[in-house]
Formats: C-alpha cells, structure tokens, sequence
C-alpha cells in the first residue's frame, strides 16, 4: 500500500520535528500496512523551502532502512501562481506524472472554477492531477457537484485519513462519506503529521475497502 501524502520529513514544516519523529512515524506506516511513501512536504508560505525539503528527504532515506521512499510535494495552488507553472516539473512526485495539488479550504464554488483552469494546464503538460484532502473544502461540503465535476475533468481525489474521526476541522466525516458513496475518491492517504496519523489510516482503509469502495492504494 502506498502513502501518497505525509508530512514525515523532519524538521520541514507542520509535520515530523525531527529524525526521531520521522522514523517512529515510519514504523508506524509499516505496523498500518504501508509498503511505499510518497514524501509531501507543504508547498506553501510560511514552510516552503526546497532545498532543505530535498535535504531533508535525503537524510530520511539514508536512515530507513531501505524502506521505499519517494519524493513529492503537496502544493498550494496560492503558492503555484507566485512561483509559475515553470516550478511544474520540480514540484510533481518525483520519477512520475502525479501532482498533488492543495486547494483553499474557504473557496466558494466561483474560485474553484479558476482551480479548473490550472488543472487543465497542469493536465496539458502532461500531468494527472491529485486534490488532495476534498472532504475538507467548503465548496465540497456545500455542494458535491463541486467534486464531481474535478472527477469529470480527469482529477483524482486522495481523502485525508482523518476524517474517519471528523477530520482537521471536526467536520468532514459526513462530507467525505458521501464522496466514498458516489465513488468519487480514488484514494486515502494518512496526510500524516504525527505518529497517531497513521491509525486513521489503518481504520480509514478497514471502514472503506471492505465495504467496496472505490479505493486505491
């Protein structure tokens, strides 16, 4: 099973502190059944800072035992526009066509429709577009044709393990159900910060596989 979006870097940004961190967060993916990683530290102000993400990735990977881990970041779409489309390349998970793309939370259903532009450029360069975390976007909450018509234009969703106990902002169980049960989401990710993160993940996936959803590892 592959995690597609943690924060398990050390020291990078809202995520694992420090190597000891990192690695317990580590053991904890492996005890939730995790194979593989995708690394995704936070593409937005105040944390982003490449080179030391790509430091930081490096210093993990020699330390994890051989333990797959790969490269990527979750990007703001903010954080897109100041740095330009020309970042593209650097930013999707590394060796792959993914790229995960973070939206506001508070958007209405308006800005989402600018969201629809970007995605048709990253899908034009080549890109397969991932949004992360769905079940926490206002619009999505509001109005579930808002997902349906990412999914229609060749988005994947990747929910957030979390909302199996309510989600970051105590609010996105009921939300993310329903995507499940239209079969909107492609996959769950621990989105993982800490240690415990990976729990959800591994109730996440025992609630959500085994009563047929469309879930993807």
């Amino acid at each position: 099973m592959r995690d597609m979006h943690c924060h398990i870097l050390p020291g990078v940004d809202d995520g694992a502190r420090d190597l000891d961190e990192s690695l317990r967060m580590l053991e904890a993916a492996k005890a939730a059944g995790v194979t593989s990683i995708v690394c995704t530290p936070h593409c937005r102000d105040p944390y982003f800072d490449y080179n030391a993400m790509w430091d930081a990735f490096e210093l993990l990977r020699a330390h994890a035992d051989g333990f797959p881990l790969s490269m990527g970041f979750e990007v703001n779409h903010a954080k897109l526009m100041d740095l330009g489309l020309a970042w593209v390349s650097r930013l999707a998970f590394d060796g792959s066509d993914e790229f995960l793309l973070e939206l506001s939370t508070r958007a209405g259903k308006l800005e989402f429709q600018q969201y629809e532009r970007t995605i048709f450029e990253l899908q034009g360069m080549g890109y397969t577009v991932i949004i992360a975390h769905p079940e926490r976007y206002r619009a999505v909450q509001e109005d579930i044709e808002v997902a349906r018509r990412l999914v229609r234009q060749g988005c994947k969703l990747c929910a957030s393990a979390d909302f199996i106990a309510g989600g970051r902002f105590g609010r996105e169980k009921k939300p993310a159900k329903r995507l499940f049960d239209e079969q909107l989401v492609s996959y769950i990710a621990s989105d993982a910060h800490r240690v415990e993160h990976y729990d959800y993940l591994a109730r996440a996936r025992r609630a959500y596989s085994v009563r047929g959803a469309h879930f993807r590892t």
